[in-house]
């Protein structure tokens, strides 16, 4: 919950975008895990130029350094919302995101302040504004729609010069904020165990860019423009590198721990039954049922055939914060396996087989037993 100064009166707004399903299944690995990574400023928005840099250039290198890290170490995909110096209005930023139905949202900025000792990398969540600072980073930020034609209409009289008007921002994505303040924390450890760097710790702020988006989302700031030593650094290739692959980590660990307990683990240990279970277990289970996992994900997607490669008898279990999608139904062992090889060359190279027993999940190693 986000504490609010008794002494602030606000008018709290809904906005009125419509949410819409998607129409392909971005579905290029077995977790079905997407991050869209946003690049901020571009074109004829520079961005803040603090010591004679460009914050657009910096943000757009970094950002495909990190993309280009977690495609080599990660089954993860990657989409950006601009791959060269080019001006992407705020709320398109988050249409890419909702149209890719993203598992994650992180845009990339530097920040610039009055007094050139500032300086450390900061991670914002969506929210109301806390205080004065957080303030004045979310209208630097949001100052951008005044580059943009029809302002006024794309964004409902959202006024980035007034503070009311920041401060009326509801939070769009509460279903989402405790996994935004996860993934913004865990990208903030990387920068002080990875790069020793200022803990700024996580913030909440009335960013524009954050609002429409339909999945835990992240803003970061790289660093201070304004403070000549980081500026360097972050202008540097070298800062660059180590900026963009411990952002990168910060992900990848997110999406690691986000589904490790229920994803992993269930397959290591499918994966070791599937060897001791031997051909006779082609006998029918006494109340148990086969299904194979196809993937898990953070958000629910829409079941249709084209999202799952045209397999038929789809279902979805919802087990903790994560969204559980299954293929077939049947009471044999071996029907299962026969299963797993079709799912396999649909493309769910990682898919498993598991068990229900009387409708609920069971420990795969129960049928081992059933059959000593």
């Amino acid at each position: 919950m986000v504490i609010i100064d008794k002494k602030l009166i606000f008018i709290v707004f809904l906005a009125t975008s419509p949410f819409f399903f998607k129409s392909s299944f971005a579905q290029v690995n077995s977790l079905g895990f997407v991050v869209v990574l946003d690049a901020g400023h571009g074109g004829h928005d520079s961005g803040n130029t603090g010591n004679g840099y460009l914050e657009k250039k910096i943000a757009l290198a970094t950002t495909l350094q990190i993309g280009n890290y977690i495609e080599k170490n990660s089954n993860i995909r990657v989409i950006y919302t601009r791959t060269k110096d080019r001006f992407v209005k705020l709320n398109e930023r988050a249409s890419v995101a909702n149209r890719y139905d993203a598992d994650l949202f992180i845009s990339i900025h530097c920040d610039a302040f009055t007094s050139s000792k500032v300086f450390g990398a900061g991670t914002f969540v969506l929210g109301l504004h806390r205080n004065a600072d957080n303030l004045r980073i979310a209208q630097k930020e949001n100052s951008v729609i005044f580059l943009e034609e029809n302002y006024k209409s794309n964004y409902e009289g959202f006024d980035p010069d007034n503070p009311e008007s920041v401060i009326s921002l509801v939070l769009m994505q509460e279903t989402y904020l405790e996994q935004s303040i996860e993934a913004a924390n865990t990208i903030q450890k990387s920068f002080v165990k990875n790069l020793n760097r200022k803990d700024r710790t996580v913030k909440q702020a009335g960013f524009q860019v954050l609002r429409e988006t339909y999945m835990p989302s992240v803003l970061i700031e790289l660093g201070f423009l304004t403070n000549k030593k980081e500026g360097a650094y972050l202008n540097s290739k070298k800062g660059q590198k180590e900026m963009s692959e411990t952002i990168a980590k910060g992900i990848i660990n997110y999406r690691d721990n986000l589904l490790s307990s229920v994803f992993k683990t269930e397959k290591i240990t499918a994966d070791m039954a599937e060897k001791k279970i031997a051909e006779k277990t082609n006998k029918k289970q006494e109340g148990i049922i086969f299904k194979i996992q196809l993937l898990a994900s953070s958000k629910s997607k829409l079941i249709r055939k084209n999202h799952f490669k045209n397999l038929k008898n789809i279902s979805k279990s919802k087990e903790g914060k994560v969204y559980k999608y299954y293929y077939g139904n049947v009471n044999t062992y071996q029907k299962a396996k026969n299963l797993k090889i079709k799912a396999e060359k649909a493309g769910f190279k990682d898919s498993f087989i598991v068990a229900f027993k009387n409708e609920k999940k069971i420990n795969i190693k129960e049928v081992i037993d059933s059959n000593n």
